[in-house]
């Protein structure tokens, strides 16, 4: 599964998901869904928005890891 560490990075940029909702353009709503990995899909021109608010690449948001759930 992939794992969105967008908590991670806020922390790191010492912002809150407020201020990135601000910078990006994003809801706070669409946001929060993928604080706590809720989200289904990612567009790319959300992910770029991302990495420029929070100056990082996209594999400093996305982790791949083993679902064992399953």
């Amino acid at each position: 599964m992939i794992v969105i560490n967008l908590d991670v990075m806020l922390a790191k940029r010492k912002m809150t998901l407020t201020e990135l909702s601000k910078e990006v353009g994003i809801t706070m709503a669409n946001l929060s869904i993928l604080k706590n990995g809720k989200a289904r899909a990612v567009r790319f021109s959300t992910l770029v928005a991302l990495c420029r608010v929070l100056q990082c690449q996209p594999g400093d948001l996305l982790a791949y890891r083993e679902n064992t759930a399953e």
